[in-house]
């Protein structure tokens, strides 16, 4: 495979619907009174999974990015505080912040001065790379947007 055709596979793993849902479907027409609804036997609301898809791609976009990045605490540092709700303009915020911080990995991606194999400075003996942050960054999100759309349909929140 080359460089181009490898760069365009990772941008396509984290925007197209391929064998799973896609982000855009599974938060379109959200119910505006279920946004911070828990679900039976869940101790997170649907805005707090929305909140854990951003904060965690974020933090995958810092790791990649950063000069001096700092691992969030573990699991407490990847979702908002239990406590919290959000309201409408709040869970468009994280819509937004969540697309953005995905284009700004396509972008990187899509950038052939970007060596996707170097080590990252931020991995120390790891060695971990883009293509491998990307890979992870995007299972992770095709997990929880299926879990937002399982969610949906158990609660009969689909229009």
């Amino acid at each position: 495979m080359d460089d181009k055709e490898l760069r365009n596979q990772l941008a396509r793993m984290l925007v197209v619907r391929q064998a799973h849902m896609d982000f855009i479907d599974v938060v379109a027409d959200f119910p505006e009174a279920h946004i911070n609804t828990r679900p039976v036997n869940c101790d997170y609301s649907f805005w707090h999974l929305l909140e854990h898809l951003r904060i965690t791609q974020k933090d995958i976009l810092d790791y990649i990015s950063a000069e001096n990045y700092r691992w969030p605490n573990f699991p407490d540092g990847y979702w908002p505080n239990k406590a919290v709700e959000s309201d409408l303009a709040g869970w468009q915020k994280t819509i937004e912040g969540f697309l953005a911080d995905r284009q700004a990995l396509v972008d990187i991606i899509n950038n052939p001065d970007v060596d996707l194999f170097a080590p990252l400075p931020n991995s120390g003996e790891h060695q971990h790379n883009i293509v491998r942050e990307i890979n992870i960054v995007a299972n992770h999100n095709a997990y929880h947007t299926g879990e937002l759309g399982i969610l949906r349909q158990v609660m009969g929140l689909w229009g």
